[in-house]
């Protein structure tokens, strides 16, 4: 089954940390996208793709109105084939009410995801946030009084003055919410965004409290029945992202609008990362990012992000009886120093391996090659 993605590049205020592509609101811009996004969707149409996930992502997608939302989504249902289908909206808590989370209810919508990244309202002034955790409370019980059950938070770790303390009791504050999935995020200052200084820097955690504040949240988090399936992802028994999942387990899906990505047919690209561009061309450009994608190697890059990790077995059928042999003999050293889990034939990486895992990842993709 296919994902579709679609990137929705509008924000009241671009966030200090956030280094995805997005552009100031502006009603009558975003009308023209719309109608571009419904273009390129049916530009599908005939092709008999079946799809089970339908995600908007950005920016902040909530920036949209419910009628916007609606008219895509119908417009997905017309040219793909839908069967069970997930459909995920990103929100932020300060860009929704009553009447807008009803009315994407009634869409079709089935999953939101609040982008409440802290319960303290100096950290969320720290991180540029336009909203207080008063508002994100009504938002998250507005959104299941209408009628969500499916409600995701994400939450950001190593603001300034956050602690283990601080953080558990955001962690215990969420978790009395009707929240059945959490996502959260290491800060990491990228470059070239507003945080890229170094009085920022100074300010957030240090790569000891943050390992320590990542250690905290897996553990406070499994003690309130959310357990973890990926690095950044926790959830309630049923409730993992069906579309993120398609990421990390080599599944296609398809993106549309700019900076949206795609896996299709064994190919990787993107649409270039350009709002104008993307309204103005009948069918949204795309430029290819790989065009012959190592299986072998992707299985082992996206699979020790899930917390089920790889299967020898199956690493020996991408690389061979000796390659696997060496993918074990490191694993074996790994899990010395409490860094893998090994099960008969599987390897995954515990929650310190996970604060390690580029380096690891990258260790083990050079031992088969």
């Amino acid at each position: 089954m296919t994902g579709i993605y679609v990137h929705v590049p509008f924000c009241i205020r671009k966030c200090p940390y956030c280094s995805f592509y997005s552009k100031p609101y502006d009603a009558d811009t975003a009308s023209l996208y719309v109608e571009a996004v419904y273009r390129n969707i049916a530009a599908y149409s005939g092709k008999g793709i079946c799809a089970d996930t339908l995600y908007f992502g950005g920016g902040t997608p909530s920036l949209l109105d419910a009628g916007q939302i609606s008219r895509i989504i119908e417009e997905v249902r017309q040219v793909f084939l839908l069967d069970n289908t997930e459909i995920t909206i990103e929100a932020n808590p300060c860009s929704v009410d009553e009447d807008k989370l009803r009315g994407y209810h009634a869409a079709g919508v089935n999953r939101i995801s609040f982008g409440i990244q802290s319960t303290d309202d100096s950290r969320l002034g720290f991180l540029g946030r336009l909203h207080d955790f008063k508002t994100a409370v009504k938002a998250v019980e507005t959104a299941h009084a209408v009628g969500f059950e499916n409600i995701s938070a994400d939450i950001m770790l190593g603001a300034a003055g956050e602690t283990s303390e601080s953080l558990k009791k955001t962690i215990d504050t969420l978790c009395d919410l009707p929240v059945k999935h959490i996502s959260a995020y290491m800060l990491k200052i990228e470059e070239g965004t507003a945080f890229d200084n170094d009085k920022i820097k100074s300010l957030a955690a240090n790569d000891d409290l943050m390992s320590e504040l990542y250690l905290t949240a897996v553990e406070r988090l499994e003690e309130h029945g959310l357990k973890q399936y990926e690095i950044s992802n926790f959830c309630r028994e049923g409730y993992e992202s069906r579309h993120n999942n398609k990421y990390w387990t080599g599944e296609d899906y398809l993106g549309f609008g700019p900076a949206a990505h795609s896996f299709f047919e064994g190919v990787r690209y993107c649409c270039p990362p350009d709002t104008e561009a993307f309204i103005n061309a009948p069918v949204q450009p795309r430029e290819v990012t790989e065009e012959s994608v190592n299986r072998g190697e992707e299985y082992i890059l996206l699979g020790l992000r899930l917390c089920k990790g790889i299967s020898l077995d199956k690493a020996k059928v991408y690389f061979g009886d000796s390659a696997a042999e060496r993918l074990l003999n490191l694993a074996v050293e790994f899990s010395k120093h409490g860094l893998v889990n090994l099960n008969d034939d599987n390897i995954s990486l515990t929650p310190q391996g996970f604060l390690l895992s580029n380096g690891i990842i990258s260790q083990f993709i050079d031992s088969v090659e």
